[in-house]
């Protein structure tokens, strides 16, 4: 989630920052003030367009910085917009472009309004978000075409030039009699042969240490017998029975290494042939690993690879036409795959619709429509979400919604009923052209919302700013003869009086405040919940005045 913004230089904003939490949080105060600059600067760390106009007068350019807390890692994302020249971007401290903003910012924020970063806007995200709707998967259609492709791969290998194919099999024939003739079977061949290298080459003076070593430890007045002596010299004695005990410990040790040279020793004999023969072989290996491997195990890869592709060739006809017969099969589970996946995308898409549209009738849009289409053959993957507002207006594509208070209510609407989205989400101007009731089952909207991501609400309406669980006043005034946006977290008799001047314009109006409290109330009873969930508001019109 988003868990500061700061902004520099944009518009009326000289320098603000904000420390924002989970939840809801709604973004208040009069209209100017700059509410709507900071949706400005997030669709700027999202990649949107830089326009120096947006520069404050008198500066040298306006700069936006993020930081997100993302999956238990934090980002920093920084935006400059010069006031000539190009914008530079920045993620976690290093140089990005615009693009790359673009992409990160997909998975961190959906900015819903009048704006162009609306992830719900594109086909490839409707169409994910119908898939994870329905419960289904692409995964049998990629594997039936994975299936394809290797057959079409396999028929354009035994395909080509008659004399290429004949240079080829020749190849093959010889490189194959190369390899079944080395009779590979064991990748760890080599490391065994090097073991069995050492101790051939070097037999005799194997046999000269270990009888060296027999005689220094085994001989009178050796190392053993020393040893014991000087055990039996310290079992005497009591405080010095530890020491003499190691050393009888020692000395069983001793007996035991003995034991092991004298066996050791029959295996160290002379055997030229032997030695010749795993020089030869490990000399044919380090050959055959220059041309076909780095390791054996590759070499051996090779050896079979070599041999199916040389039993494809030599088969001939009669191997096409197998593999073409394989890839008609192939074909024919590709196609059932694909009706398969678009007949549940269009036996799901209906009931998303409908799901969508009972939300969209309790946020004052109560003949407002929203189609899911889907081609009516094959996988349908040209999924299409249509709205329409109002009756007997065509339903058009979200992209060409041209209300952004509508656009903000569609998306609010089916946020509410998909899950999966990106951590933070924007809403502007979701409260244009409504009012009382309906407001509040907007604000409840939203609330619900934050249950599930952290919900950002740039709004002019009490009755949306009482559902939030964090309220910040954006305001406006003189210094130095500049007028400067500033920010401040309201909460207790601040939130009073600020929600008292959004329904009166007057913050110290008792009658405001009575009514700020009952919305307080209202938002923290969670009143409006039945209704919203089953629709009951559709038909209510027009909308009371609270």
């Amino acid at each position: 989630m988003l868990v500061e913004l700061r902004v520099q230089n944009l518009g009326v904003i000289d320098d603000l920052a904000l420390h924002l939490g989970s939840g809801m949080t709604a973004l208040t105060g009069e209209t100017g003030a700059g509410k709507t600059l900071l949706v400005e600067a997030l669709e700027l760390l999202m990649g949107g367009r830089a326009d120096p106009t947006l520069v404050r007068a008198g500066t040298d350019g306006a700069v936006v910085e993020g930081r997100f807390s993302h999956d238990g890692t934090e980002m920093v994302v920084v935006r400059e917009i010069p006031a000539d020249g190009r914008s530079r971007a920045y993620i976690d401290g290093r140089m990005a472009t615009a693009a790359a903003l673009a992409e990160v910012g997909t998975g961190l924020v959906d900015l819903h309004g009048q704006h162009a970063h609306q992830s719900l806007l594109h086909q490839s995200a409707q169409r994910a978000a119908l898939d994870r709707y329905a419960g289904v998967t692409t995964e049998h259609v990629e594997n039936a075409q994975a299936d394809v492709r290797a057959l079409d791969e396999r028929l354009a290998d035994l395909g080509g030039d008659e004399r290429a194919l004949a240079r080829e099999l020749d190849l093959l024939a010889f490189q194959l009699d190369e390899l079944e003739s080395a009779a590979l079977s064991d990748p760890e061949e080599d490391a065994f042969l090097q073991a069995e290298e050492t101790v051939l080459s070097s037999a005799g003076a194997l046999r000269q240490a270990v009888a060296e070593a027999r005689n220094l430890l085994g001989q009178d007045d050796g190392s053993r017998d020393l040893i014991g002596r000087a055990s039996a010299a310290l079992a005497h004695h009591e405080p010095l029975g530890d020491l003499g005990e190691r050393l009888e410990t020692v000395s069983a040790e001793i007996d035991d290494v003995l034991a092991d040279l004298r066996g050791r020793s029959e295996g160290f004999e002379d055997d030229p042939e032997r030695l010749a023969a795993v020089q030869e072989r490990r000399r044919l290996l380090s050959e055959l690993r220059r041309k076909y491997g780095v390791t054996l195990s590759a070499v051996i890869e090779f050896r079979d690879a070599a041999r199916a592709r040389l039993g494809d060739i030599q088969a001939g006809d009669a191997r096409r036409a197998e593999l073409a017969e394989q890839r008609d099969r192939a074909l024919e589970a590709l196609t059932a795959a694909e009706e398969a996946l678009g007949d549940a995308r269009r036996a799901a898409a209906p009931q998303l619709g409908q799901e969508i549209e009972t939300r969209l009738r309790v946020l004052a849009l109560p003949r407002a429509r929203l189609e899911v289409s889907v081609p009516r053959e094959g996988r349908g993957d040209a999924v299409e979400f249509r709205f329409g507002a109002n009756a007997g207006e065509a339903a058009l594509p979200l992209a060409k919604v041209a209300s952004g208070g509508e656009l903000a209510r569609a998306m609010l609407a089916t946020r509410l009923v998909l899950t999966d989205a990106p951590p933070t989400l924007v809403f502007d101007e979701v409260d244009a052209g409504i009012g009382g009731e309906a407001a509040l089952y907007v604000g409840r909207a939203l609330a619900e919302l934050g249950e599930r991501h952290q919900v950002l609400v740039v709004t002019h309406l009490a009755q949306v700013a009482a559902f939030a669980t964090e309220q910040i006043a954006i305001e406006k005034r003189e210094s130095a003869d500049r007028t400067v946006t500033t920010s401040r977290p309201v909460s207790g008799e601040e939130r009073l009086a600020e929600l008292s001047r959004m329904l009166s314009g007057q913050p110290a109006s008792l009658t405001a405040r009575r009514h700020a409290e009952e919305l307080l109330q209202v938002a923290a009873g969670n009143s409006v919940g039945a209704a919203f969930t089953s629709g009951t508001l559709a038909e209510r019109t027009p909308w009371r005045t609270v």
